[in-house]
């Protein structure tokens, strides 16, 4: 009988709570509850979560899909990462090129390659010709373990971002790692224009020296402007279609002869055979200009080489870069150009052909005929004329490009 009192006792007392207060007491323990329901969820949640990003990580990197960072970097997801997660190689900073020791403790060979990318986000035309560049050299690209290309390209700010997206696609199917840094073209103008502001007047189009020309004569100036660590690079014209390997044409650095600092294809135009007209009358017997194989029909700049630890040891090659010598060259040859770098390479491979290494014209097999049906067409085979392999296909002047 006790017991049932002091029930009865409570009951009572409960009976006489207001409504607030249940509801107060209710929703304490319904915090509760929550309290250890949802926490637990959470956990779960984000156990889930990593577990998914992993996934994903495998899948991406299964398929060689391309990582697009927040900086001026892109890099191939497979590409390891040295100690304290920083990714290894060539680093951007939008106005210069840095090179970390790390490079080679890691034991990783670079192969790098430079290509201009400027106003593409304007032109349809120049993504056309991107797109076929890209896909072809990720169709026939192949690099060892151990290896890695470097992608570097001069851009503007809106061209950057365009490029960024179209990479993510391009290199989809590469089957190597690959690197990409963007460079601002307006920071490396700055640093060219001091060093070839005398030689754009003799190599431009139009009269005087354009600051904005100066990034046309990039390669001419490049061993200044990479770091040292920097020997060996690759430039190369957006429009462009990559029939063989990409890393075979770095082999061909290993057949400079000794004294060369640039490897070049000749011009498959008589291009200078007209620009040096006047030299030409003055010296009827003269070499320069006439098509091969004993002539000296002039460079194209397409496709080059650049040994860039020859050309800083070269003492030839950088008094060729001085005012004074330009100015001299340029009169010697009565020589007046439109074409940046190319112009530069080709007077004074007139004067220096120990300077160069000729690449077979398969490296760069030019299609333009424009100078066949503007006065050269008698002779234009002479210089159009490319006999073996062909592994680069260069569409210049907006010629098509056959199909494979």
């Amino acid at each position: 009988m006790g017991f049932l009192r002091v029930v009865a006792r409570i009951m009572g007392r409960i009976s006489t709570f207001r409504s607030y207060q249940l509801v107060l007491l209710l929703a304490a323990a319904l915090a509760v509850v929550a309290f250890y329901y949802f926490g637990s969820e959470r956990q779960n949640f984000s156990s889930t979560t990593k577990r998914i990003k992993q996934t994903q990580a495998s899948h991406n990197t299964n398929r060689n899909d391309a990582d697009l960072t927040m900086d001026t970097r892109l890099s191939h997801p497979d590409e390891p990462k040295e100690q304290g997660g920083e990714e290894r190689g060539v680093e951007g900073d939008g106005d210069a090129l840095t090179s970390r020791k790390a490079d080679t403790e890691a034991g990783y060979q670079q192969y790098h390659v430079l290509m201009m990318f400027t106003k593409v986000d304007k032109s349809r035309s120049l993504q056309d010709k991107f797109r076929v560049a890209m896909l072809s050299m990720v169709k026939h690209g192949h690099f060892l373990e151990g290896e890695v290309l470097v992608l570097h390209f001069v851009s503007d700010q809106a061209s950057q971002e365009l490029g960024k997206r179209m990479l993510q696609e391009l290199f989809l199917d590469a089957t190597f790692k690959y690197e990409v840094v963007f460079h601002d073209v307006v920071a490396l103008t700055q640093k060219l224009f001091p060093i070839v502001e005398a030689m754009q007047k003799h190599f431009s189009a139009g009269s005087g020296a354009y600051y904005s020309d100066a990034i046309f004569f990039l390669s001419v100036a490049m061993h200044h402007i990479m770091p040292e660590s920097l020997t060996r690079i690759v430039q190369l014209d957006l429009d462009l279609k990559y029939r063989t390997n990409i890393r075979d044409l770095f082999q061909e650095f290993h057949r400079f002869p000794p004294g060369a600092v640039i490897g070049i294809t000749r011009e498959m135009q008589p291009v200078y055979r007209h620009t040096f007209w006047q030299y030409r009358k003055e010296k009827p017997r003269t070499r320069v200009g006439e098509p091969p194989p004993d002539g000296l029909p002039g460079f194209n700049s397409g496709v080059m080489l650049l040994d860039l630890g020859a050309m800083r040891s070269s003492a030839l090659y950088n008094k060729l870069l001085e005012p004074s010598n330009v100015a001299k060259l340029a009169d010697q040859y009565r020589f007046r150009g439109h074409l940046g770098d190319q112009d530069f390479f080709t007077m004074i491979g007139m004067e220096h052909p120990e300077l160069f290494y000729s690449l077979a014209c398969g490296w760069n097999r030019q299609l333009c005929t424009w100078w066949r049906d503007h006065g050269y067409g008698d002779i234009f085979q002479l210089y159009y004329r490319c006999d073996g392999p062909v592994y680069i296909y260069h569409g210049n002047c907006n010629t098509p490009i056959p199909d494979d």
